[in-house]
């Protein structure tokens, strides 16, 4: 019996698209907040990436496939939330790489954000509508057989194919010392960082004084101190989701490192937008740093250095370190041959098996046996394609409806 979705998208709200995402909104700093809406208006696929929100309020969890197991999820899968890294052993990784929402919930959640965001990114990439459909079906084929396997691998330079192969490759060729002067400029023989609005913003002198003495404390708990003394804080401008949440870049000493300067990230820690909606229990976390950490580094094969959760003034923040080795594959490039996209999303959908088996059995997720059954069955990937159809329709509606409201000054 063919599967018909349970649902239409007419979740009806008293409030307009413009006012919940206004009030989702709400505090952020405002500078960085109309960049955020801004880009947000550029293309359906960046609305997705700034709405999580309102992807998990209007979703129709009736309708999701039953039966599916619990585990541990990045909470914002998309096409953009993978990426190279290095990691804390000096070797370079491609994964997800956003875990800001991150919180045990059912794998079909994840799972249809990311087809969802598939659907909705073809615009972009002028793939028709159909090769949209059988790049949906190659991430759910390749992320079923990588369950089924029940081993728990990961990508890097060695392992790697096609498109992910082509951008490991790359990122031999860069160096910390371009990097660093790209972030930065050197004002009478010492570097400062540039902000220029593309890439960071300046900071007030109370910002400025309340990084300084977290730093100094900081680095009085590290193995060597020196190298996290602070030469220059401001405001970081990065993704879209995040965008007004209180985020810095801090260029430090780096004293030890061969380019003598090292740059870090330093970001607020929200609580995640998929709390309202979860049914299954969560773990007492100390705080929001805390979730996020701990959740990428079960995920993740290794992770990044520096990653720690920390606090300023009772407030939660995750400290990371900034490399030239972070990007994205550019899906752009695929040159018309299917084919090319098609390896990556066999990549993705391997990426995200294996994450959710190297995390399985932990505080609530299922056991490797329970994902290796749930991948055994067949009928729930044609029904969750189906729901992405759906969903995806709904979500550009609100896309326009948004954009209207921008041209009318109702938004930044």
């Amino acid at each position: 019996m063919p599967f018909i979705p349970a649902f239409e998208v007419t979740v009806v709200h008293s409030q307009t698209i413009a006012d919940r995402i206004c009030h989702f909104n709400h505090g952020r700093d405002p500078e960085r907040l109309k960049l955020k809406y801004q880009a947000m208006a550029a293309n359906a696929f960046a609305f997705l990436r700034g709405t999580c929100h309102l992807f998990y309020e209007d979703l129709p969890y009736a309708s999701l496939p039953g039966g599916a197991p619990a585990v541990w999820t990045c909470g914002d899968l998309h096409l953009e939330n993978f990426g190279s890294y290095k990691g804390d052993n000096r070797l370079v990784y491609f994964d997800i790489n956003d875990f800001d929402e991150a919180v045990l919930a059912p794998c079909t959640w994840e799972l249809l954000r990311f087809l969802v965001s598939v659907l909705i990114a073809a615009k972009t990439l002028n793939v028709k509508k159909p090769q949209a459909l059988t790049l949906c079906r190659c991430f759910l084929d390749a992320y079923a057989s990588a369950l089924r396997d029940g081993k728990a691998r990961w990508v890097e330079r060695e392992t790697a194919e096609g498109m992910a192969r082509d951008l490991l490759k790359s990122l031999g060729q860069r160096k910390r010392a371009d990097f660093l002067d790209r972030r930065t400029k050197l004002q009478r023989g010492k570097r400062r960082l540039r902000t220029d609005g593309k890439k960071a913003l300046p900071v007030s002198d109370a910002q400025r004084e309340k990084i300084a003495a977290f730093m100094t404390e900081f680095a009085s708990q590290q193995p060597n101190p020196k190298f996290f003394k602070l030469r220059d804080v401001a405001r970081r401008v990065a993704g879209t989701g995040s965008l007004g949440i209180e985020r810095y870049v801090l260029l430090i000493e780096g004293k030890g490192s061969p380019d003598g300067n090292y740059l870090l990230d330093l970001k607020q820690a929200m609580p995640s937008c998929l709390k309202p909606y979860l049914t299954l229990p969560q773990p007492r976390w100390k705080n929001e740093a805390e979730r996020i950490v701990t959740i990428q580094q079960r995920v993740q094969a290794i992770s990044l250095a520096f990653l720690k959760p920390v606090s300023i003034d009772d407030a939660a923040y995750v400290i990371k370190g900034l490399q030239p080795s972070e990007d994205r594959i550019n899906l752009s490039q695929w040159d018309g041959k299917l084919k090319r996209l098609e390896s990556v999303m066999a990549t993705l959908g391997e990426i995200v098996a294996w994450d959710q088996l190297r995390s399985s059995g932990q505080q609530g997720s299922a056991i490797a046996d329970d994902l290796m059954a749930f991948a055994a069955i067949r009928q729930w990937q044609p029904q969750l394609i189906v729901l992405a159809m759906e969903y995806s329709k709904k979500i550009e509606n609100d896309w326009r409806h948004y954009c209207a409201a921008v041209k009318t000054g109702l938004l930044g």
